[in-house]
């Protein structure tokens, strides 16, 4: 059996009261697995960013479990909590969210130093490596690409060795060709070095990069694929998005 890196059981979140009351997460459970690279998608307002968010500890839910490995988030308090998102779990925002006064280098390695750490060095190379910027260490954000900001951030949630990365949008504010240096880099971390990679994506382009896309809609897991093309995503999206027919048919 595929072990699982992240599972989620019966997950409730709603927002609001009221009639205003929007469900977010519909008793979703579902298992991510170890050492690959999965993309949840689904149309606005799906709960896909809401799921991501619930697992990697960043939010929590109304009801149900999520675990990291064999932890249960859902009964952690929050110095555990924070532990857990420092050493654990790696996070790729669509914003990059670099320190712009730290060099490339020290934004890499900035969760470390917050814990008073250090990084393996042969782990450490193999990353810098992996994203490509050993020639761009010491620069600062404001003189990197968009691309290479990005990379900079995966490295950075690289560098822990966490259990899984969770990358929410991460080609959202990139052109085609920089999101694809993100998009190599991610697969190759989960096809070079064993890492579990969990991307919400919009993009059918994107999602063809990954092992397995999970799609949500109103809340709820409504289909997968495994292996996915661009055009299996699109027919899928296409369907999900399709008004529905009145008569019922």
């Amino acid at each position: 059996m595929t072990e699982t890196a992240a599972r989620v059981r019966n997950l409730t979140k709603t927002y609001g009261a009221g009639q205003a009351l929007v469900t977010a997460l519909d008793d979703v459970s579902l298992d991510l697995a170890d050492g690959e690279f999965t993309a949840v998608m689904g149309p606005s307002g799906s709960g896909k960013s809401t799921l991501m968010h619930c697992c990697a500890a960043l939010d929590t839910a109304d009801s149900g479990s999520v675990f990291i490995g064999e932890q249960d988030l859902t009964t952690m308090k929050d110095k555990e909590l924070t532990r857990l998102r420092r050493d654990e779990i790696g996070f790729v925002f669509q914003s990059y969210n670099l320190v712009p006064t730290l060099s490339a280098e020290e934004n890499i390695l900035l969760p470390l130093a917050i814990a008073g750490g250090k990084p393996d060095p042969e782990w450490y190379s193999s990353v810098i490596e992996t994203v490509g910027l050993g020639d761009r260490l010491r620069h600062k954000p404001n003189e990197l690409s968009g691309g290479q900001q990005q990379r900079v951030a995966v490295a950075r949630a690289l560098v822990s060795r966490p259990q899984i990365v969770f990358a929410d949008e991460p080609t959202g504010n990139l052109d085609s060709r920089a999101g694809k240096e993100v998009l190599d880099l991610l697969r190759r971390s989960v096809t070079d070095h064993g890492q579990s990679v969990v991307m919400v994506t919009h993009d059918p382009v994107a999602a063809a990069y990954t092992d397995r896309v999970v799609f949500l809609a109103d809340g709820r897991v409504v289909d997968e694929l495994r292996d996915p093309s661009r055009e299996q995503v699109l027919a899928i999206m296409g369907r999900m998005t399709a008004p529905t027919d009145p008569r019922g048919s």
